[in-house]
């Protein structure tokens, strides 16, 4: 299950990308597929063992492109162990808002971003996690659990802030939020068999929605995520330095006031690339990882 659109974040074989907090790895996995050069980095040495096994073991299904290569290390994301300008992409999904200082997790992003590299960022929504922070303490009231709820313009700022451009934003999975205000009102804490029913049963539904992907609950989910969509997302640019390194002479300073006009401001999204469609296994790898499942 991804939350972050390849459509609209185009990746291109050879792209060196980060993702951070990557978790079970879900995008990295992705990437990996797209054949880029991925790091998937977290503080949870169990996950990132589990998400090293699903890399070798997708080497060895002839999964990854050539040229690809993946890595899974511990790491803090506070004090990355990369120099500067080290990735064309970094992707950070659904990590932030468990981070305190979360100002220094995006300048830490930023420094390891090249010039003109890109960045995409998602948090839960603002609607629907009010409405499970309402329904249930235990949300969010754990060790590591969630300590902010981001409003859309409010994470935009502190991306600005931070020195990104972002160039666009949009919602998804309008089908999750109901699974989890559910989950919230029955109790979190009980999963599998000892979940209430109704939470049991919109579970396989989220699962088979994954695995089949059937029509009438993409379209579904399209409706609703501009409604309740669970997670916010934002793709930003990280600009290109300006150019001092042209010397001023006799023609510079006779020239015309609109040749002096700053450039128009702006990054634009990159185009799309002609990445290949992620292989079948990603449903199931994405089923493994629990319909939904919020770090």
């Amino acid at each position: 299950m991804l939350t972050v659109d390849f459509s609209r974040f185009p990746l291109a074989p050879g792209d060196r990308v980060l993702d951070l907090g990557c978790g079970a790895g879900r995008h990295a996995f992705e990437c990996y597929r797209r054949g880029a050069q991925v790091v998937a980095l977290d503080q949870n040495g169990d996950e990132i063992r589990e998400v090293a096994k699903w890399f070798a073991a997708m080497k060895e299904a002839g999964e990854a492109p050539a040229g690809a290569s993946a890595t899974a290390m511990e790491g803090d994301a506070l004090a990355l162990p990369f120099p500067d300008d080290s990735f064309d992409v970094v992707i950070i999904s659904e990590v932030m808002e468990h981070i305190p200082d979360d100002k220094g997790v995006l300048a830490e992003m930023v420094r390891v971003l090249r010039p003109g590299g890109r960045i995409a960022v998602t948090v839960p929504r603002y609607g629907p996690e009010k409405v499970c922070w309402a329904l249930s303490d235990a949300y969010h009231e754990v060790e590591g659990g969630h300590i902010r709820i981001y409003r859309g313009d409010e994470l935009l700022g502190k991306m600005r802030e931070a020195g990104l451009e972002p160039y666009g934003t949009h919602h998804a999975h309008g089908l999750h939020s109901p699974y989890w205000w559910l989950k919230c009102a029955f109790g979190v804490g009980r999963d599998g068999k000892d979940a209430a029913l109704p939470v049991q049963a919109y579970h396989k539904l989220l699962v088979w929605d994954i695995m089949k992907k059937p029509l009438a609950t993409r379209l579904a989910e399209r409706a609703l995520n501009p409604v309740i969509g669970k997670s916010f997302v934002v793709y930003a640019t990280k600009p290109h330095l300006p150019d001092t390194s042209t010397a001023a002479g006799p023609a510079a300073e006779g020239a015309s006031e609109s040749a002096k006009a700053p450039a128009k401001s702006g990054a634009k999204a990159p185009a799309r690339s002609g990445a290949k469609a992620p292989a079948k296994s990603a449903a199931k790898t994405s089923a493994k990882t629990s319909a939904g499942a919020a770090k």
